[in-house]
């Protein structure tokens, strides 16, 4: 499973660090290193919308709050 998050400005600015390292916490917590790639990229075009983070291809809006639960239903979930 290929998981990406915006690290654009825009992103950047709304918490796309906080988002990112705690993937990074939750995938290795989970011991998913094998089954998910997680990866950064600059603006995916849907700047009002939080930080956008792509499963695969399919696009989500995440903030630093919903992450874990973001974790749980779309990634855990599709695993």
């Amino acid at each position: 499973m290929k998981v990406v998050v915006c690290i654009g400005s825009s992103c950047h600015l709304k918490g796309s660090r906080d988002v990112v390292q705690k993937l990074q916490r939750l995938i290795s917590e989970n011991q998913l290193e094998d089954k998910v790639t997680l990866s950064g990229t600059f603006c995916m075009g849907n700047c009002r919308n939080g930080v956008g983070v792509k499963v695969d291809d399919e696009y989500f809006s995440v903030s630093s709050d919903t992450t874990e639960e973001f974790f749980e239903d779309y990634i855990i979930g599709r695993l």
